[in-house]
């Protein structure tokens, strides 16, 4: 058994034998006691701050990410604007091939590619039907209004934990 386990059926055992010997006991006071008898209230604070630790820790991994990312896309777009400069060269030049140490370039024809002029003029059968997609913000609004919708429901609420930082 776990030390969180270990501490909540401790907890629980002391409370319900604290209960028993004095019923008349009130809630605050039986916390109180409980807690000051286990640890089990400093367990849960300790993983909570892990929790924020990682949360902290997600947080500006994302941040890098996004960085690392935006890098990413101009070194993409370098590259891309590198090659039509060497593109634009060859052909403006006529050169077919170059031949370096580390590397082969050559130029050749490419392929045609789809202009599409008038949509509307486009027959049927070369259009996609794309499958209906559930849209839930709808939903969720219309029954937090009270709405009846055949074939949803609202789910039972689960307690949300809060964490403040001082």
């Amino acid at each position: 058994m776990n030390r969180l386990e270990f501490a909540r059926a401790e907890y629980r055992a002391l409370k319900e034998r604290l209960k028993a010997e004095d019923p008349e006991l009130d809630d605050e006071t039986l916390a109180d006691t409980v807690e000051g008898l286990t640890d089990l209230h400093e367990i849960i604070a300790a993983i909570l701050r892990s929790a924020l630790t990682d949360e902290a820790l997600a947080t500006g991994l994302k941040e890098r990410i996004g960085q690392m990312q935006e890098r990413q896309e101009r070194l993409s777009e370098r590259a891309t604007q590198r090659r039509q400069i060497a593109r634009r060269a060859m052909a403006d030049a006529e050169i077919r091939t170059i031949t370096a140490p580390d590397l082969i370039a050559s130029l050749r024809p490419g392929s045609r590619g789809l202009m599409v002029i008038d949509e509307a003029a486009i027959p049927q059968p070369y259009w996609e039907p794309r499958p209906p997609r559930l849209n839930r913000q709808a939903l969720l609004g219309e029954l937090r209004q009270g709405s009846l919708v055949p074939g949803v429901m609202l789910s039972n609420p689960e307690p949300v934990l809060s964490i403040r930082t001082k």
